[in-house]
């Protein structure tokens, strides 16, 4: 019923299945534990760039890209900490850097488990010593992302977390918006909008934040594929932020725990106490009409 195999390809590529559901999940452990595609009863759900993919100097853009230790950008890539200045490029290292097979598991479910730790590069960055743990676990319709984070280091560790899927969506104006927000930041002119559950798809690029969401539950449903996607997030993911670019076929909801630049503001920045490690979960689950 369920099985993993694995691929060898420029990057190693690890393949769930789940033959009752016709679901498949791929995960790529050495290209930032990214999930590169996500099946169910034989249709793809993510948008992957793969040009972007194969070349290692750019970031991916498609699939579920992980965010850590930061969501979004910081001014001049920069913020500051116990009075020493630190540099961190858009959206955190997390990302871009290997991460380490910790577990597949085939038989009562289906999950696959990486590891992240911090290194000698990593502190040049953000100055914590932490470990990540993230499993993969794909349920039927339903795929459930439990995060450990973890601090290894001797004083309290600030970040923010989050997540970047890109869903497949070759006829947006066929898009049906269920976000639990009445007004926008448009990231790009910070001008707030009032929000309606609906999009200028004209526009050329939509970087919209939704700062103060209602709940924690959020749907999109696709009419052109008779699709809808509901994502949930943990009380640890107060905000979304939705992103998509004219003439691309994707669209982005992406949980996030802070908002921009929450290294250096402080806002609803996370916390663990050295030697403890918070516990937190995403799921997207899809159905078909």
């Amino acid at each position: 019923m369920f099985s993993i195999e694995r691929r060898r390809q420029q990057f190693d590529t690890y393949v769930l299945s789940d033959r009752a559901s016709n679901s498949k999940l791929e995960i790529v452990p050495d290209r930032g534990g990214i999930i590169t595609s996500w099946q169910v009863q034989g249709r793809e759900l993510l948008y992957m760039d793969t040009a972007r993919f194969a070349d290692p100097t750019l970031s991916v853009r498609g699939g579920i890209p992980i965010l850590f230790p930061i969501c979004g950008n910081l001014p001049n890539n920069a913020y500051s900490y116990k009075g020493q200045s630190y540099n961190l490029k858009q959206h955190g290292f997390a990302r871009d850097l290997p991460w380490e097979v910790m577990e597949q598991n085939t038989e009562a479910e289906l999950s696959f488990t990486i590891g992240l730790s911090s290194t000698p590069q990593t502190r040049e960055h953000y100055p914590f010593d932490f470990r990540l743990v993230f499993t993969y676990r794909l349920q039927g319709q339903t795929l459930l992302i439990e995060q450990q984070i973890s601090n290894l280091s001797d004083e309290p560790m600030p970040f923010s977390i989050g997540f970047h899927p890109y869903f497949l969506a070759p006829e947006k104006h066929q898009l049906r918006f269920d976000i639990p927000a009445n007004d926008a930041l448009d990231q790009r002119t910070q001008a707030h909008h009032p929000f309606f559950n609906t999009f200028d798809f004209a526009q050329d690029e939509i970087d919209w934040a939704f700062l103060q969401i209602s709940r924690q539950v959020s749907n999109v449903a696709d009419l052109s594929r008779h699709t809808r996607i509901t994502l949930t997030a943990a009380d640890e993911f107060p905000l979304l932020v939705f992103w998509t670019l004219k003439g691309k076929d994707f669209y982005c909801l992406e949980p996030w725990s802070a908002p921009r630049n929450a290294l250096n503001t402080g806002d609803r920045l996370l916390s663990v106490e050295p030697g403890a490690t918070m516990n937190t979960t995403i799921s997207l689950s899809i159905e078909f009409s």
